[in-house]
């Protein structure tokens, strides 16, 4: 972060000085909470996705063992109590017995059992379901990978040689011992477990129901049942989802608001707000383009706040090494270009990223870039020493990333290494973005503009290209359809490791589907070295797992070792979008990883909307 404000701020969120303290106004919680959405979910089935979008249905319509309150801090979900046995290496959780599965109309279907989390988490390890979040077990839950690998190679060997044989599900670590007990067996110490027990990977689905729909699971509302806080009464895709509140929850009287309409249009972002203006919804986005006149006009300048800083994402540019994008885009230059650490260097000192931040946030830019991919106050250790403040870090918080100089030093280099190779000049970089994303095709312009200006149309063509509206992930990033694109990665539980998953892949396996960096040594390209190093120190920090202060400074190694290598571009944490709402955002729940701020549990629908002045109070 460029401004001790900010990270002040940041601070402050993250130590719970949050309160629950009220906006001022009435509430209406038996009204109507309407929004628009632009991007349809790709699946309800929380079990086998990765993707925000599609994970809000089950954040907020099943339970977590535990959770965050709106002050960051761990309490009782559907755990009332648990204990860590250190001989064995495993967690006893105590399920409390109220809990309920509905269906789609909120009718009681069967009580929660620990049967349901054993369930589930068989289910994401069998190949056939393809789920998204497999790894995320692995390591953890102990011989959940043997099991799901022994499915996969069938007792044969993989890529590598190794050998997997085929084991029994009742030898992976997780087991119900009754009813309402349920152990985890982990498969190595893992320091972060209980924070990760709010992502999807822990959540709960009757196992009945899994049982008989195997793959339909989730295809619709009716084809799955519901134990949070809502259920989903209505599913029409590319036209509305509606929940309802689950009165059966046996925290129903932590749930204020009754209902929610989620209504469809394609032009989400530029209606919702002369809805807003009409009376016809609770939420609205207000974009940069309209920010100014809606805050000097009087009919509107009370009607604009802005939505929870947050640092549970991270923005980077990835570079991506193996490219599958169409010919015209010349997919076999860029792959020698991008293996040449000059050409990439080139590319990272010639972009100022103040200026495409400055689109959603005029006026402070600065407070929302930093330099390291795991944003400040995430994490501490033992010490109390912010994780992005360790030593490793300390040149590379120092440096200004945009430095003209620099950028024409390495490109002068790129060119003779390039050229020798046989590339052809300007290098073709293709950069999609996701047209429902707000304010994404304005900043490719200033980005193109700006990397072009500095590094000459000479050197490189940045060709912007608007991806697909729906399954953009899927159909762009996880596609390898993508030369230099920004990325996203949300945390999934409190440590370091976390951030790695975008980056770091085992052999035979292409991880999260990122930058694909495994592939440079697969085909043994020019990065094949760097990339290697850059596995083998994310290697040796996990290894780590009792010294916390020794595995944070592992892992702050590793992370100081991608940037100064250029295999990602560092960019920022989220804006804090300016809006128009109902809601006291401060009194959801929070935690920088995991499903919490996803969640509608907590907070009350005010009969007004939210003004800044409000909004500061309420931050307080």
């Amino acid at each position: 972060m460029k401004k001790a404000i900010s990270l002040l701020l940041c601070i402050i969120m993250v130590l719970g000085v949050f309160t629950s303290c009220g906006s001022g106004n009435a509430t209406n919680d038996d009204a109507t909470y309407r929004t628009l959405y632009s991007s349809e979910v790709s699946t309800l089935n929380y079990l086998v996705t990765s993707t925000y979008n599609d994970m809000t249905c089950g954040a907020n319509c099943v339970d977590t063992l535990v959770e965050y309150d709106n002050e960051g801090k761990l309490k009782e979900g559907l755990a009332t109590k648990w204990e860590y046995d250190e001989a064995s290496m495993s967690w006893t959780f105590t399920l409390r017995p109220d809990a309920k599965w509905v269906d789609h109309t909120g009718a009681e279907v069967a009580a929660v059992t620990a049967n349901d989390f054993v369930a589930a988490l068989k289910y994401q390890l069998t190949p056939e379901y393809e789920s998204a979040n497999t790894q995320n077990l692995f390591g953890v839950i102990k011989n959940a990978e043997e099991y799901y690998k022994g499915l996969v190679y069938k007792g044969g060997a993989d890529e590598d040689g190794k050998t997997w044989p085929e084991i029994d599900f009742s030898e992976v670590g997780v087991k119900a011992t009754d009813d309402t007990t349920l152990v985890y067996t982990l498969g190595k110490e893992v320091p972060y477990f209980l924070s990760s027990l709010v992502y999807v990977v822990y959540l709960p689905a009757y196992a009945p129901q899994l049982e008989e729909l195997g793959k339909e699971f989730g295809t619709d509302n009716t084809k799955m049942y519901y134990c949070g806080a809502y259920y989903m009464e209505t599913f029409e895709p590319q036209v509305q989802h509606v929940y309802k509140k689950n009165e059966l929850n046996y925290d129903a009287d932590m749930v204020y608001i009754k209902t929610i309409n989620e209504i469809y249009n394609a032009e989400a972002g530029t209606l919702a707000p002369e809805m807003v203006k009409r009376g016809e919804l609770e939420y609205a986005s207000i974009g940069s383009d309209i920010l100014d006149d809606w805050l000097a006009t009087e009919e509107t300048k009370n009607l604009v706040s802005k939505e929870r800083p947050s640092t549970t994402t991270s923005y980077f540019y990835c570079f991506n090494f193996d490219p599958k994008f169409d010919a015209a885009y010349e997919p076999d230059n860029w792959t020698l270009a991008v293996n040449n650490e000059n050409f990439r260097k080139s590319l990272m000192y010639s972009l100022n990223r103040i200026n495409p931040v400055a689109i959603s946030e005029p006026n402070n830019p600065e407070d929302y870039i930093m330099n390291t991919v795991t944003p400040p106050t995430f994490t501490f250790n033992n010490d109390g020493v912010d994780y992005s403040q360790q030593a490793a870090f300390k040149s590379i918080n120092a440096k200004d990333f945009f430095q003209e100089s620099e950028a024409l030093k390495y490109k002068d280099a790129a060119i003779s290494e390039l050229t020798a190779q046989g590339v052809t000049f300007p290098v073709k970089v293709l950069m999609p973005y996701n047209p429902t994303s707000d304010n994404w095709d304005k900043e490719c312009q200033v980005v193109e503009q700006q990397m072009e200006g500095v590094l000459g149309a000479d050197y490189i063509d940045i060709i912007i290209e608007a991806g697909p509206s729906d399954s953009f992930l899927t159909l762009v990033r996880r596609e390898g359809k993508y030369a230099f694109m920004k990325c996203n990665w949300g945390a999934d539980y409190a440590d370091p490791e976390t951030w790695t998953d975008p980056f770091y892949q085992e052999a035979g396996s292409l991880g999260y589907k990122y930058a694909f960096l495994r592939t440079a040594i697969d085909n043994n390209t020019a990065s094949a070295a760097t990339v290697a190093e850059y596995f083998r120190l994310v290697e040796e920090a996990k290894k780590i797992t009792v010294d916390t202060n020794a595995r944070y400074e592992a892992f702050a190694a590793a992370e100081a070792y991608l940037i100064e290598h250029a295999l990602v571009v560092p960019y920022g944490i989220s804006v804090a979008d300016y809006i128009a709402t109902k809601l006291n955002v401060f009194e959801g729940q929070y935690a920088a990883f995991g499903l919490s701020f996803l969640r509608y549990k907590g907070q009350h629908l005010y009969t007004d909307f939210i003004s800044m002045e409000q909004y500061e109070k309420n931050s307080k």
